[in-house]
């Protein structure tokens, strides 16, 4: 089992920026890649960005390229989420999640069926 514990999460206004953090814990050996998705209200869970772990690929949905980044700290088994110029439709529930699969189709890791191993959550708020 791998442990993952969201931090970092708040309110903002429009162009702010939030950074979030996940600590994994437990078997995080099986750890092949970490994503955040995120849930806004009724609507379902969407894809944000992701990180393989062998070689810190990278690959994000394009509405949030060049605004978010993903990052990893492998002595800490942590991935971070940083998020600039933040917009009111960024609004949502922000969910981190770990696979123990590995596929060189990174962008395969966009379905929320790839992983294994899911955060609690955390909320973040962007006002106009």
């Amino acid at each position: 089992q791998v442990q993952l514990v969201e931090s970092g999460g708040g309110s903002v206004q429009a162009g702010g920026s939030l950074r979030l953090s996940c600590a994994a814990s437990g078997r995080t050996f099986t750890n092949n890649a970490m994503a955040w998705f995120r849930q806004a209200p009724g609507k379902e869970r969407e894809f944000v960005a992701v990180i393989r772990w062998s070689d810190a690929n990278t690959y994000y949905t394009d509405s949030v390229k060049g605004r978010f980044a993903i990052s990893r700290d492998n002595a800490k088994n942590t991935v971070y989420l940083q998020m600039n110029s933040l917009k009111p439709e960024d609004t949502a529930v922000y969910y981190c999640a770990s696979s123990k699969t590995y596929d060189s189709f990174i962008w395969r890791y966009m379905k929320p069926e790839t992983f294994d191993y899911w955060g609690q959550g955390t909320q973040v708020t962007v006002s106009s």
